[in-house]
């Protein structure tokens, strides 16, 4: 076992050279991530949260390069990343050292300039909060942190900054940041195409579909895709889940992954999926059921989607809805290593709504009827969305738009969308109800709202 003050010397030596290489080294390159809203520095610690390798670091270094055509000093944007092996055994107390050697190395710059920190996973350092929330009570100081837990680091940033800190959720490519990533003009007016441009953004959408948004899959092979995502789930399921929250029951995890990520989109009923847990013979009660659920949200791996309802009881009994943080999550547990596009269309249009910053839940009429989304806005507009990837076909067109007309009586003020996956001429369309390609939509500058 190592002595505290070796660890002391070997964490203080990696920081001053982390401070060495942040206020020297290139600050890397990468397509520009679109993220609504405001991103707050001034007087708040900014929270960039999101799945591992989904681009918070890109984005951190955005911001930095944003800082710098502003006219910062390079000096001013420091960045450390804390998982670093080297750095193992790193306390809270020891995150003074970075203060200490960049005064060493940058007195003058100190106290003429605004400095701005940004610290990336910072929360693998136990007790972290302390030191930005002093960092953020110093003169001419900004921090900008990240970290791929929803739940730590906002339940952090909700008792120890005590309200000092503005959350900023990065996701994988939206579809607009695929096609720059591959080089493909993003058309000012989605809706004006010639027939042309219209088919490139199809084929793309498919493609988008099949891939997902992830920015290291992007120039891949089929054959590599597959397992970097397989790569992807098992770092989350290890280090965010098993590691992060002192999980026990691996076996139970895994079978929870496998049926979520194999079926996408699909109703998950706790009681259900203990059920048939029970009769394999894998140990998990109830409440280890609801737990690891909490987990994979936690960590950004599925996206809960919960019964739009005034009532909390029918909330809580009515199965969720559970959708892959990204379509290409899915490639590993997919028949005959093929994705669903209805399923796929369903997931890059829930999480471009989150995007957006919508509240979403499902809709159930009191026909039995089922809408895909309700999204309410922070504008306070309210939408319903249908996904139908196939509209030629009469009895799913039927449905989807049935659904949409039964939801208008008791959500009256509503937008209501019908999306799919091509353009197509619907017949018999109820007045009220906007049928559109997913490609328009997710390039529409009017979905920031």
């Amino acid at each position: 076992m190592l002595d505290v003050s070796e660890v002391e010397q070997r964490v203080r030596a990696r920081l001053t050279e982390k401070v060495a290489e942040a206020v020297s080294s290139t600050i890397p390159n990468g397509t520009p991530r679109l993220v609504h809203g405001t991103v707050q520095l001034s007087g708040k610690a900014t929270a960039v949260i999101g799945m591992r390798r989904a681009g918070k670091t890109t984005y951190l270094h955005q911001l930095r390069r944003d800082q710098l055509a502003s006219g910062a000093p390079r000096e001013a944007v420091p960045y450390v990343n804390f998982e670093d092996e080297q750095l193992a055994g790193m306390e809270a107390q020891h995150l003074g050292f970075l203060l200490d050697a960049y005064g060493r190395a940058l007195p003058p710059l100190r106290g003429a300039h605004s400095v701005s920190w940004y610290l990336d996973e910072i929360q693998v350092v136990p007790g972290w909060e302390a030191f930005v929330r002093r960092v953020l009570d110093s003169d001419n100081v900004r921090v900008v942190i990240s970290g791929s837990s929803a739940r730590l680091l906002s339940r952090e940033i909700a008792t120890s900054m005590r309200g000092r800190a503005w959350e900023v959720r990065i996701y994988p490519f939206g579809f607009g940041e695929a096609l720059t990533f591959a080089g493909t003009p993003v058309p000012p007016d989605p809706s004006f195409l010639t027939s042309a441009e219209r088919a490139t953004l199809e084929h793309a959408l498919v493609t988008y579909l099949g891939r997902g948004g992830f920015p290291e899959a992007q120039p891949l092979a089929p054959r590599d895709q597959l397992r970097l995502m397989q790569d992807y789930v098992d770092v989350a399921i290890l280090r965010d889940v098993v590691e992060r929250h002192q999980v026990t029951n691996v076996t139970a995890l895994r079978s929870m992954v496998r049926h979520l990520l194999g079926n996408a989109g699909s109703s998950f009923s706790v009681e259900k999926f203990h059920a048939s847990m029970k009769s394999q013979g894998i140990p998990a009660s109830r409440d280890t059921v609801h737990e690891l659920l909490g987990h994979l949200d936690d960590c950004f791996l599925v996206r809960p989607v919960w019964l739009d309802d005034d009532s909390e009881r029918r909330r809580m009994v009515n199965p969720r809805k559970v959708y892959p943080i990204d379509p290409g999550l899915t490639l590993p547990y997919a028949r005959f290593g093929k994705t669903n596009v209805g399923h796929a269309l369903e997931t890059i249009v829930l999480i471009e709504l989150e995007r957006r910053h919508a509240e979403v839940g499902y809709v159930k009429t009191k026909d039995g009827f089922e809408v895909d989304f309700i999204a309410r806005y922070p504008s306070g507009d309210v939408e319903l969305v249908q996904v139908c990837a196939d509209v030629t076909d009469a009895a799913s067109r039927t449905r989807e738009i049935r659904a949409l007309v039964a939801a208008a009586d008791r959500y009256p003020g509503a937008q209501r969308r019908l999306l799919t996956l091509y353009r197509e001429v619907v017949p018999d369309v109820p007045a009220g109800i906007e049928v559109m390609p997913a490609y328009e939509w997710l390039l529409s500058a009017a979905g920031a709202r």
